[in-house]
This record gives C-alpha cells, sequence and structure tokens, in this order.
C-alpha cells in the first residue's frame, strides 16, 4: 500500500477552497486546519487524524470528499452498551473472548465507506474482522472483548463519521423495511395525485379546445409546472440518488436512463411552457413516474413474498428432540417455541439460542466462526444457535425461537462457499451494464438523427427510448425463475442453500450414492444373538440415544427403556463405533474389532462389550428405501458408483438395484471417497454426491452439488449445498429434471425480455411511442417475466412431481 505521506502530498490539489477535505462540506472557520488541509469541524479533523495515524488515507483515494461529518461528542456516548442486559440484546454471538454485532450504519453511501469499515481491525488490533452489507446499510464486525468492549466498537465506528443506529428491541430490520415501504408508497400516491390533476388540467387539450382565455391556459400550464416539480423531486428522487451514487463509482446502472429520461422530459416541458412555445409533457412525465413506481411496487412485494416462502414454508429437514408429555420426540426446528426442552445429540446443530440445563457441555461454533474448536460451556450459560455438540449429548431450554433464515445465512458463510460455484449474478450484472451502456448510446444516436429530421419531436422520442429500453426483465428473470424452483424444492422435501446450486444441479452427468442412511435405512426387525440382561440393555440403549448414526438410532428406537440416563465420557469413533460410561460400566457398540470381537464381520450386525467382555451383537435388518430401486432404474448410466464406509456383506442385494456397471466400493474411509470424486472431476465429470452427512462431509464439498439425506434429526453439514428428506429420495431424477426446466425457463425469459426490447425500441427511434406508453410497458415486462416463471416453474412442477 502507498505510504500514506506520499498520498498526503497530493491532497492539496483535489480540495476545493473552503471545503472539509473529509466531508466536502462548507468550512465557516479556518481553526481546523491540519497537513494545510481545511475541515468544517473537530469531528471531522479527528476523523482524519485517525486515519493518518493508522496509514488508511487511501481512503481518500476512491473519491473526493468522501466521508461523512461527524461530532465530536462520541467518547462516551456509548459506555451503556457495556451494560450485561443491553449487552445481551445486542450482540449475536459471544462466545470467551469471541464477539459478534451488527450494525445499522444509515451513513454508508459509497465504495470508500465500504473500504474504511472494512479495515477497522487496522484501526484497532481488538476487530477481528467486519463485513459490510451496501444494500442493507449494515455491518457485522467481529471484535476480541478483552481488547474493546462493545462500547467502545460503537465509538469507534462513530469517531470515523460512521454513528450506528442502535436497536435495543431487535426490531430495526423490521422498522427500516417498514419505513422503506411506507415512503414507497407516499412517493407513490403523489405521483398518482399529481398525474390525475394535471390530466384534468389538460383536459382542455385533449379535446382540442382552443378558444379558452390565453391567460387562462397559462395558468394551467404553470400550474402543471407546480404539479410536476414534487414528482420530480420526491417520487422521482431516487432514481436521481441512485444514478449520482453510480456515477461516483464510476458504474452505470439501470436508474441511469430512467434518470436522464425524466430530467430531459422535465427540462424541456418546462422550457417550452415558460418560454411560451408549447404547452409540455408534464402529463406524460408524472404518468411516467407513477407508472415506475408501481413496477417497482410489484417488484417488491414479489420478493418479499418470494422470501417468506424460502424462509417459513419451505422444508427445511433439520429436527431434534423435544421432551414432551409422552417422552423425547423428534421435531422439526421451525415448530420448536420459547421454554421448550430439547436434546442435542454428538454432532448436531442447536438451532436456537438455549440455555444449557447439563452440567457441562462441549460445543463447536465452526459453523457461525468458521474456526474449529471446541468451547466448554456450564450450566446456565447461553448456547448460541448454530453451534453444534461435540460428544456429551446436551438437554438445554429454547430460550429464543429458532430462525431459519439466520440459519441459512450461516449456511452461506463464505468459509462454506465452493471456489468454483457458478454464479448466474455475475453474468446477469455484466448483461445489465452492457446493456445500459447501448440503451444511452442508442439514445443519443436517435436524439441527432431527430434533430436533424425533426427538432419538434426530438426530446420525446429520446426520452421513451430511454424509458421503453429495460434491462430490469432480464435482471429478474434468473432469480425469479431459480427463486420460484427453490420455493418448489422446499416444498417438496428438498432446502438448497442458495439459487446457484439449482443451476449447477442442471449440469449433473454423474451421481455417487453413499449406503447407510442414504439408500438403506433400518427396520424394526432387529434380533439379539448373545448373553445380556436386561438392565444391561438399558444401558445400551442409553449409549445408542446419544449417536446420530442410523443404526444407533434404530437400536435406540427399538430397545425399550423406562429409565432416562445419560451416560458419561461419550464418544463417538467415525466408522468404528461409540463408546459411553453408565453405572461406572464402559459401554462399545459397534463393529467386531471396535469392541474386541474375533468374528468375522456378518451382515449388518452391531457388536456389545460391557467393561471390555464381548457380549454378543444384534441382527440389524436394513431395508431399502421406498422407490429407490426405480429410482436407480430411472437414473440409469448416471449412476457411476456405490461408495460406502461398511463392509461388502450387502453387496450381492446392491448389485441387484444398480444398473450393470455402476461401481461397488466398501469399508472406504472419508478420504477415499473425496479422492473418488476428485478423478470424476479430472475426467470432466459434474459430479453429484448423497451421503448422511456423517463421514461424508469431505465428499460433499469437493462435489459440484453435495446432498445430505436426513431423516429427523439434527446432524448437518455445512459443506453441503442442500438436505433432502430422506422420504423423498425417490424423487431425486425428478429435482435433477426440474433444474433443466428451469434453465430452459430461464432462456425462454430472456428471449421474451430481449423480443420485448427489440420490439419497443424499434417503434421508440422511429418515433411511434410517447414517453407515458413507454413507462407503463416498462413494469408490463417486468412483470410479464415475473408471471411467465412463476407460471412455469408452478406448471412444470407440477407436472413432473404429480
Amino acid at each position: 500500500m502507498l505510504q500514506s505521506s506520499n498520498l498526503l502530498k497530493e491532497v492539496p490539489q483535489r480540495q476545493a477552497e473552503n471545503t472539509c477535505y473529509h466531508c466536502g462540506q462548507p468550512c465557516e472557520t479556518d481553526s481546523f486546519t491540519v497537513d494545510e488541509k481545511s475541515f468544517c469541524c473537530y469531528g471531522c479533523k479527528t476523523v482524519y487524524e485517525i486515519l493518518a495515524e493508522n496509514d488508511l488515507c487511501e481512503y481518500y483515494n476512491f473519491e473526493t470528499a468522501p466521508g461523512v461529518r461527524s461530532d465530536s461528542e462520541y467518547e462516551d456516548a456509548y459506555t451503556y452498551l457495556n451494560d450485561d442486559k443491553i449487552k445481551n440484546k445486542l450482540l449475536i454471538f459471544h462466545i470467551g473472548d469471541h464477539a459478534r454485532v451488527q450494525f445499522h450504519i444509515p451513513s454508508i453511501h459509497c465504495i470508500s465507506c465500504i473500504w474504511l469499515l472494512e479495515n477497522l481491525n487496522r484501526i484497532n488490533s481488538g476487530v477481528i474482522k467486519s463485513e459490510v452489507n451496501f444494500s442493507k446499510k449494515t455491518a457485522v464486525i467481529d471484535f476480541d472483548a478483552s481488547k474493546i468492549s462493545l462500547g467502545s466498537v460503537a465509538a469507534l465506528l462513530a469517531s470515523t463519521g460512521y454513528r450506528p443506529l442502535i436497536s435495543l428491541e431487535g426490531e430495526l430490520r423490521e422498522k427500516k423495511e417498514s419505513t422503506s415501504n411506507k415512503k414507497l408508497l407516499i412517493q407513490l400516491a403523489v405521483a398518482g395525485f399529481c398525474f390525475g390533476n394535471i390530466m384534468l388540467l389538460s383536459f382542455p387539450e385533449y379535446l382540442g379546445i382552443d378558444h379558452l382565455d390565453v391567460s387562462l391556459q397559462k395558468i394551467f400550464s404553470y400550474l402543471n409546472v407546480a404539479l410536476a416539480i414534487p414528482v420530480l423531486l420526491f417520487s422521482g428522487a431516487d432514481y436521481f440518488t441512485s444514478a449520482f451514487k453510480s456515477f461516483k463509482q464510476r458504474q452505470v446502472n439501470i436508474d441511469v436512463p430512467i434518470a436522464l429520461g425524466i430530467l430531459v422530459l422535465f427540462a424541456r416541458s418546462a422550457s417550452d411552457i415558460l418560454m411560451g412555445t408549447g404547452s409540455g409533457y408534464m402529463d406524460s412525465l408524472a404518468g411516467l413516474v407513477f407508472f415506475l413506481l408501481i413496477g417497482r411496487w410489484f417488484q417488491d412485494k414479489t420478493y418479499e413474498n418470494l422470501a417468506f416462502d424460502r424462509d417459513y414454508k419451505s422444508y427445511f429437514p433439520l429436527a431434534v428432540y423435544r421432551k414432551n408429555l409422552d417422552g423425547w420426540k423428534a421435531t422439526l426446528v421451525h415448530e420448536l417455541k420459547k421454554g421448550d426442552q430439547v436434546r442435542i445429540r454428538n454432532k448436531e446443530i442447536v438451532p436456537a439460542d438455549s440455555l444449557l440445563l447439563t452440567d457441562v457441555a462441549q460445543v463447536d461454533y465452526s459453523f457461525v466462526t468458521g474456526e474449529a474448536k471446541p468451547v466448554e460451556i456450564k450450566a446456565g450459560e447461553l448456547i448460541y444457535a448454530g453451534g453444534r455438540v461435540v460428544g456429551q449429548p446436551a438437554l438445554m431450554t429454547i430460550a429464543k425461537e429458532t430462525s431459519q433464515s439466520h440459519l441459512t445465512n450461516l449456511w452461506n458463510n463464505d468459509v462454506f462457499t465452493k471456489p468454483d460455484s457458478r454464479n448466474y449474478k455475475t453474468l446477469m450484472d455484466k448483461v445489465a451494464r452492457v446493456f445500459t451502456w447501448s440503451v444511452i448510446g442508442l439514445a443519443i444516436a436517435t436524439g441527432l438523427f431527430w434533430w436533424w429530421f425533426n427538432s419538434e419531436h426530438v426530446w420525446l422520442i429520446v426520452t421513451s427510448v430511454l424509458m421503453v429500453a429495460c434491462p430490469c426483465a432480464l435482471a429478474l428473470a434468473a432469480p425469479f425463475t431459480y427463486g420460484s424452483m427453490l420455493r418448489v424444492f422446499g416444498r417438496n422435501g428438498l432446502y438448497l442453500k442458495s439459487a446457484d446450486v439449482v443451476e449447477n444441479m442442471a449440469a449433473i452427468d454423474s451421481i455417487i450414492f453413499d449406503k447407510t442412511g442414504t439408500i438403506t435405512h433400518g427396520s424394526k426387525n432387529i434380533s439379539w444373538r448373545g448373553t445380556i440382561t436386561k438392565e444391561e440393555l438399558q444401558m445400551v440403549r442409553s449409549v445408542a440415544s446419544c449417536s446420530t448414526h442410523p443404526l444407533s438410532v434404530l437400536l435406540a428406537q427399538n430397545l425399550k427403556d423406562s429409565l432416562d440416563t445419560t451416560p458419561t465420557k461419550f464418544t463417538e469413533y467415525p466408522g468404528e463405533g461409540i463408546q459411553g460410561i453408565v453405572s461406572n460400566q464402559v459401554i462399545r457398540i459397534g463393529s467386531s474389532a471396535f469392541v474386541g470381537s474375533t468374528e468375522n464381520e456378518g451382515y449388518s450386525r452391531v457388536y456389545i462389550s460391557i467393561d471390555g467382555v464381548v457380549r454378543g451383537f444384534f441382527e440389524v435388518g436394513t431395508t431399502l428405501r421406498p422407490g429407490v430401486s426405480e429410482l436407480a432404474s430411472r437414473l440409469g448410466n448416471k449412476i457411476k458408483a456405490l461408495l460406502s464406509g461398511d463392509t461388502s456383506a450387502d453387496e450381492d442385494r446392491m448389485r441387484e438395484v444398480f444398473p450393470a456397471g455402476t461401481q461397488m466400493a466398501f469399508q472406504q474411509s472419508p478420504q477415499n471417497k473425496l479422492d473418488y470424486i476428485e478423478n470424476l472431476q479430472k475426467e470432466g465429470a459434474h459430479v453429484m454426491m448423497l451421503g448422511d452427512g456423517l463421514n461424508d462431509s469431505g465428499a460433499l464439498k469437493q462435489s459440484h452439488v453435495g446432498i445430505a439425506v436426513s431423516d429427523d434429526t439434527g446432524v448437518f453439514t455445512p459443506a453441503c449445498d442442500g438436505i433432502l428428506s430422506g422420504t423423498k429420495l425417490f424423487y431425486l431424477d425428478r429435482f435433477l429434471s426440474l433444474s433443466k426446466s428451469a434453465l430452459t425457463i430461464l432462456k425462454i425469459s430472456l428471449g421474451i425480455s430481449l423480443a420485448y426490447n427489440v420490439v419497443g425500441l424499434s417503434f421508440a427511434v422511429t418515433g411511434h411511442l410517447t414517453p407515458l406508453v413507454a413507462a407503463i410497458l416498462m413494469p408490463i415486462s417486468s412483470i410479464s417475466v415475473v408471471v411467465f416463471t412463476t407460471f412455469m416453474v408452478n406448471l412444470v412442477s407440477r407436472r413432473v412431481l404429480s
């Protein structure tokens, strides 16, 4: 990075006289000067000095005067945030010295703001990292509570000119969204009122009545100007603000041609009326803004509905055991309520902020922080949503109702993002930028032609070109197509982490299956071979109930136990077995080698030893999931292999199920599975891996699409791309078919959007389209794409899934 001393030498050349170097506001005094730079107040001067002291003057290279005016009274303004009660309301994570908080910062407005806020760790070493969401104007800050307090973090933000908006009720997002929606409705109402009245005052002109008093005509025209001003400055303000900010960032967005069109139309109309050369087009201007706002309102409401379905109606197949009147019962996470008592087993995710009831628990917060370091939690302490219990099962009480959107956001953390992930958003953003520049160029060319051919109508035609051309439909096609498909998948047992996965699924040509817990599950046909007492069986059940392995779950469900005992020192050994201590006796459950038996591994046997003495084994009957044979037949040669950590005792039955040529590999370690997928990818294959999420996390992450098959458990690996209900596995080929259909629907939607723009522009450049009609067509194009994609996705899904 350039040294700050070099940057400082360049500064005076860029600073306008009598303006603040930091925020650009006029300087009323010369009292605040440093390094030959003037500042409007002590606050701005202090911010500059902080940045210079920490070698962060690169902040001023992004644009001239990028800062926000600060005040100097922030030193003690945030000490109240260090109160434990207030801190607990604001922090979204706090384990040991690692804390996380999200602040709403209204003054975020440009790339300089993002750069500075994401470099707070260079100003204060207590800040671990910070991430800015520009559209929501929020900053999520991770900090070391032993080095900097919450109040000091807020004061640090304020000292750099970014005063956080504090909401202790936790309703900031709702209030913000409500305020935004209210403002849009007011803008729409103002535009509609002015549009109606301008049309009323223009009625004589519409009817061709030309014998009115000249002075009356002037009054009507002046009233039209007066009514158009609030439409321009208030109802259309967001378009100008967006366009201005995009220019400041040296970008061009969709609002630029719209803002230009509105400004050109108003300037021409006002000029005609004030100079007495015509009656102007104020009715077209007001109607233009009115219909544009209707389109924006429709778009916002559609997005809200889609998000609502995604968060609350989709199947999110994580379940934990909740204590009911009739004992412990698996309950989906979105059905949990505050005060419910839950039992979280080894490797299960804590679905909501909860208070620990067990004496002690080990919790891995890698799902939240990305760092796999178990933390010891004691009774009465808070366990945050997203933590994973390690080892000993834990009893806890739900302190805050679960949030699927919060868990999904954690799932989409950059830590778990695949490096080669395809992303339609990047392509669409590039298309929109090229499109916008093309429209502006076409408008200029059209204007020059009509200026030479017939200058009387040039402004109306140029405005029509700027209005009718709209990349909105292009931009909406992908998110609404994939978003609608996400909703369909969610309602049918497949929950995907993001819309990108739909696109990746459409390209899948190779499928790999795990066996136990994926294509097979246990039956109630369990028989015991050996010597064991009833009390010892109860101890075996108590240990098995701590594990989420499919065979352990099966044992726990089939062995009756009237005792509510929890073993101590529970340990799970992946691929081998589990161990726990009950009544001072060591219980081991697993393979023959794990418990010390010399017998050969048999067909689905689970061996038991107590205090080192082998007592016998359970013969567990496993069955294929319903429809697996038919699914394998329909998928055909897409199935490349069955990779299992179990013995080959079940190989003959598996060969009867899977197509000829399917590779069967048993006693495979997690690394073996990962290597197999990697080799397939080197050959150009697009691989989907389906596993139970226990020992397959590496393979799930390596594959292009990793799907964890779930049976009402809280076991979940963030490395996967989706969670599939075990009862819906037979739908897999239909889900893949729907993904390809989504891609086809997207291409058709893009074709419709392109056709609309070509036809609309051809009418506009030839002078056969008025700005008012163009403004009506613009939202109609977006609406048509949304309606088409939603209708087609629902139609195709009903046909495929019926």
